[in-house]
């Protein structure tokens, strides 16, 4: 694919002219953070270092405080629930920042131009826009409209926030690209608070123990994990099309800015 080159900000957010002054010809690793270990698994690579939640936005604090901040950029990579009404499995978003209760974050500029060019060429739908970052899932298509209602957000998910605070305590660029699993009008069965093991791999004792407690659960499997296949379908087409490294190379040697 054709290059697309990035415009030069710094990693507040601010554009800069000329060269970035670097100290080290030795490229910073990417922290890359999931909620799975199957996006763990799809955005693994060369100088990537990567934290599944396993659902636990605790467990995830705990794990990015024992980090030294020494990283290129952050990322939250990863499936997300639908806010946005009109986004169906599948769609895109690239976040523009993230919002969660009394605080927001922006990502940085540079990488979102970048991203929202090259992914035009997704044959799923991609926006830019806001996501929502929460430390319980939203179930319900109620408790979805008034995250939605609260905050303006495209999507919502529980690891983003958390990537957002450490790289502005640190002064690291950031960056999420999420793509929609269960959209604004589904329904997620109750049991998901508990689908995950701490490494973020599928925890299919607990669901078939929360299944069995309430057989009604069960007719919700078939559609999740259909969209669940979708998403991260999309989500590896888009790795695909940004190519090597999330295309952020740019961030760990000088570059000039594209006229």
């Amino acid at each position: 694919m054709g290059a697309c080159a990035l415009p030069q900000f710094d990693a507040r957010g601010r554009r800069h002219h000329g060269v970035w002054d670097v100290t080290s010809d030795l490229p910073l690793p990417i922290l890359v953070v999931t909620g799975l270990r199957r996006e763990a698994r799809l955005v693994a690579g060369p100088n990537i270092t990567i934290i599944a939640s396993g659902g636990s936005p605790g467990r995830l604090r705990i794990a990015l405080d024992e980090l030294k901040p020494a990283y290129r950029a952050v990322i939250s990579f990863g499936i997300a629930g639908g806010l946005d009404p009109t986004l169906v499995a599948g769609d895109a978003v690239v976040s523009s920042g993230v919002v969660a209760v009394g605080a927001r974050w922006a990502a940085h500029p540079g990488i979102v131009q970048d991203w929202a060019r090259c992914l035009s060429r997704s044959r799923r739908r991609v926006i830019l826009a806001e996501i929502a970052g929460v430390d319980a899932p939203a179930l319900t298509p109620t408790d979805k409209a008034t995250l939605r209602s609260a905050t303006g957000a495209a999507a919502v998910d529980m690891e983003s926030h958390i990537a957002a605070a450490f790289a502005a305590a640190h002064g690291i660029p950031f960056a999420a690209i999420r793509t929609i699993c269960d959209p604004a009008d589904r329904a997620l069965p109750l049991f998901v608070g508990e689908a995950l093991h701490p490494s973020g791999s599928i925890n299919l004792k607990a669901i078939l123990t929360e299944a069995v407690r309430s057989p009604m659960q069960l007719a919700t499997l078939p559609r999740l994990a259909w969209d669940a296949s979708v998403a991260l379908s999309s989500l590896e087409r888009c790795l695909m099309l940004l190519g090597p490294g999330l295309r952020l190379t740019g961030l760990s040697k000088p570059f000039r800015d594209i006229p």
